[in-house]
């Protein structure tokens, strides 16, 4: 009898990697064209592949606690070496250097810290934001020259992406808020890990944008990732859609800085992040 192979997901083509000369640090990845963005890969996708080198690393312990990536220059398109190091292991931590390498270049660096999680009392301050049932809510396209945003169904609530057909019309698109909500799902659906979180909490486009109604060079500087969720909550989240909210606090100087939060079933917190964007206008 025939055996039938299902594809494997854009997704987890995008973050495959290869051991690399034997070294347990050392990985060879490719960029994807499903995921480029206006220059470069996505962020996401990125930050997602250099979490994905640490699991797949023999000494990594526990699961992800945080990530931080600093974009230091563009990603080509093609292939890439990824290094991997652990620094420091104690008891319950793990703490991680990572730096992607294109031609002898380290174009991305990023920390790690992993762990076993243990259980504790636990309070949850924040609340999700309001928001329709995703069925309820229409999807929205971003413009074609964004592939990334093909592989997600983007949902938004409030603070929808201007669209440049409405900006060259003369429209005045600017917003008094840099907030927008969404629920967002992989497309097609997958079931979540903590790669696939990562790259979640990127979707939110620049808040520059929003604000002043129109698309402008922007680019993420550097990203964290705080996962509040362990392994079982991922699996309890299985392939549902998961609700995005993220806002700016300050523009100025060429800067500005956003977080953003991941919300899943039945309001569970799953990660919040933060990052630092450069624009210019």
């Amino acid at each position: 009898m025939t055996q039938i192979v299902a594809p494997t997901h854009p997704f987890d083509a995008a973050v495959e990697l290869a051991s690399e000369g034997g070294s347990p640090d050392a990985f060879r990845g490719h960029t994807s064209a499903a995921y480029a963005n206006m220059v470069g890969p996505f962020g996401g996708i990125t930050a997602a592949t250099l979490l994905s080198a640490v699991q797949q690393h023999p000494d990594c312990l526990g699961d992800p606690l945080s990530l931080t990536v600093n974009y230091a220059g563009p990603i080509a398109d093609g292939e890439f070496e990824i290094a991997a190091h652990p620094t420091r292991t104690n008891r319950s931590t793990q703490h991680w250097n990572i730096e992607l390498i294109q031609d002898g270049v380290v174009i991305t660096t990023a920390t790690a810290v992993f762990g076993n999680r243990r259980d504790t009392w636990s309070s949850t301050e924040i609340a999700a934001p309001s928001a329709p049932a995703f069925d309820d809510v229409a999807a929205q396209a971003f413009p074609d020259f964004i592939a990334w945003a093909r592989n997600y169904e983007l949902r938004f609530v409030e603070g929808a992406v201007p669209n440049p057909e409405d900006d060259a019309a003369g429209s005045d698109l600017a917003q008094p808020s840099s907030t927008s909500t969404l629920w967002i799902r992989d497309n097609p659906p997958r079931p979540l890990d903590f790669p696939g979180l990562t790259a979640l909490c990127d979707v939110f486009y620049p808040r520059a944008f929003l604000r002043l109604g129109r698309y402008l060079p922007a680019g993420t500087v550097s990203l964290t990732v705080y996962f509040h969720a362990d392994a079982a909550m991922l699996a309890a989240q299985a392939d549902d859609a998961v609700l995005g909210t993220a806002r700016a606090q300050r523009f100025g100087n060429g800067y500005f800085d956003q977080s953003g939060e991941i919300w899943g079933r039945d309001g569970v917190l799953l990660a919040t992040t933060h990052q630092l964007v450069y624009f210019k206008d």
